[in-house]
């Protein structure tokens, strides 16, 4: 059973935004620690194929997935102005931090619950089981991850591994 968030409870939520391929997504700001520039990341022999790498930040190892990867997305066609955009967001899923590359960072927005429409069953090659709602927006949607549903527990505990 899903344990309920605080963010379940309340009218409204925070989300960060970013840009992944064509699509707009949103996490729950509770869940990301930091946004990072690009930074070198050191690859991994034998990590799952969406695995990059991992990086030191602050002297603690964090491990880089690639959801372009994951889901068999096109990255964006980024300018040098998008290029200063883009990075790492750092989340904490449960007390383990791990990076996933965006292609731009959008920015934070507030949405109400009521905005928050059930995920289709497919948009752009991602699964409804890893969407927690999708909001309408004037230049298109806001997809919202569920970050915890993004990697089974088993794939989690291979990223934990890569730490070590």
């Amino acid at each position: 059973m899903a344990q309920k968030r605080e963010s379940d409870t309340t009218d409204s939520r925070q989300l960060v935004t970013f840009q992944l391929g064509e699509e707009l997504y949103g996490v729950n700001i509770m869940d990301v620690k930091e946004i990072v520039r690009v930074q070198a990341i050191r690859q991994i022999p034998n990590a799952p194929a969406y695995v990059e790498g991992i990086f030191n930040l602050r002297s603690e190892i964090i491990p880089i997935i690639n959801l372009h990867k994951r889901f068999h997305l096109k990255k964006l066609l980024t300018s040098e102005e998008d290029e200063l955009l883009s990075g790492f967001i750092i989340l904490d899923i449960d007390g383990m931090k791990l990076g996933i590359i965006i292609d731009r960072i959008s920015r934070v927005v507030t949405i109400e619950k009521e905005q928050i429409q059930p995920p289709p069953q497919m948009i752009s090659g991602i699964g409804a089981e890893y969407i927690q709602g999708v909001v309408r927006q004037e230049e298109g949607y806001l997809i919202i991850l569920d970050i915890r549903d993004l990697f089974n527990p088993k794939e989690l505990q291979k990223i934990a591994e890569l730490r070590r």
